[in-house]
């Protein structure tokens, strides 16, 4: 295939996987498209050791990095909070109701010796929170310090200090837009590549939908356009390129594959799941994320229960609460179970059948290719 966006990274198709999993970014970029590392869950050395691994895998060819940044948070207009700035304007109320849920669904504690992931529940006084400029610093220097031909910012426009140590170091520069005047404003201020993510998508998304979209952030900008948000297949990827995109950044469509580390609660969740079955919720990060519905989302969705914090306060509010349902969760029938879930999108309907993430790129090539004869042969007198 050739779009300007196969030629901007030269691979072979113009499929853009973003994914957690530094095993599903190898995967993707040896079978021709390109991976993505969602950088957010990784502590500096964390990440070091991912792009030292990736870059062992797949040798010369390019991968991609995702921060998280959003352009306002709690405490921006100080510098950013600290961690335990954000612990001290968690209401009491929020911290009940937590507690509550544990409680009532009988999610055992944590042991004395567990130690917490970095970036999702982190001890002490003095650690920059997560989702916040201060956390994406180490992770910029880390990404630049290593063979990354990419890195986009997931929420918001790109900060001006990571556009342009990027363009210093000669690396592109891709933000993630839910309306044409995102677009407008990431163009503006430097963005290479621009990822119009539907309503469908899983995470953080807006409220347009992909077939309303992608059109109107094509015809806004004059920068190439991936198309996101309810693809994953290639009749998906051919409509996405129909209305003008150059290419496709998909997310969910991995979480079930072979490489995944998705939890395995949760994966078998997504395997069974209807796309009927995700809602738009506030009950993890504090913006709206469309994420598997589970007794966790019924929860914050009844009338009698506390709104979400704002991001980062309600992350911070909920960490040690979610590694405690994940590390019960394997309990079959237990109340854990019942509260796992995970962002995804709309998708995960037909992401039924258990595939490496190899398969899931050469089968959306072919049902590409299908689809395109089709409309081809539809012209032909």
């Amino acid at each position: 295939m050739k779009t300007s966006v196969t030629e901007m990274f030269d691979i072979e198709f113009p499929i853009l996987a973003f994914s957690h999993c530094r095993d599903v970014v190898a995967a993707v970029s040896k079978a021709g498209g390109m991976g993505v590392l969602g950088a957010v869950a990784h502590s500096p050395e964390e990440l070091e050791t991912d792009l030292n691994w990736i870059e062992d895998e797949i040798g010369d060819r390019p991968y991609g990095v995702d921060l998280i940044v959003p352009a306002k948070y709690a405490g921006d207009g100080e510098g950013g909070f600290t961690l335990d700035d954000i612990r001290q304007l968690i209401p009491s109320k929020h911290q009940e109701f937590v507690d509550d849920i544990l409680a009532r669904y009988e999610v055992p504690d944590l042991p004395d010796d567990d130690t917490p992931r970095a970036n999702t529940e982190i001890s002490g006084t003095s650690e920059d929170a997560p989702f916040s400029a201060n956390a994406a610093g180490p992770q910029l220097d880390i990404a630049l310090a290593h063979n990354t031909v990419f890195v986009a910012n997931a929420l918001g426009p790109p900060p001006q200090f990571l556009i342009d140590r990027c363009k210093a170091e000669g690396r592109l520069v891709g933000a993630l837009a839910g309306r044409p005047s995102h677009a407008e404003r990431h163009q503006n201020a430097g963005v290479d590549l621009i990822i119009a993510q539907g309503y469908e998508a899983g995470g953080h998304t807006g409220e347009i939908g992909s077939m309303v979209l992608i059109p109107e952030i094509v015809d806004a900008v004059d920068i190439p356009v991936l198309g996101a948000g309810g693809i994953g297949r290639g009749r998906q990827m051919a409509a996405a390129m129909a209305l003008g995109a150059e290419g496709v950044w998909c997310g969910s469509v991995w979480l079930t594959t072979d490489e995944a580390e998705t939890h395995p609660v949760v994966k078998e969740k997504f395997l069974a799941a209807s796309s009927a079955d995700t809602i738009r919720s506030r009950s993890l990060t504090g913006k709206h994320a469309r994420m598997l519905r589970s007794a966790w989302t019924d929860e914050w969705e009844r009338d009698d229960t506390p709104d979400p914090l704002g991001m980062p306060m309600q992350p911070v509010l909920t960490a040690r609460a979610q590694r405690r349902i994940a590390r019960a969760a394997h309990t079959k029938g237990s109340g854990a179970e019942k509260l796992a879930n995970y962002f995804v999108g709309q998708i995960v309907g037909t992401m039924n059948q258990r595939k490496t993430s190899a398969q899931v790129v050469f089968e959306m090539v072919e049902e590409f290719i299908e689809a395109v004869e089709g409309l081809k042969a539809q012209l032909e007198t």
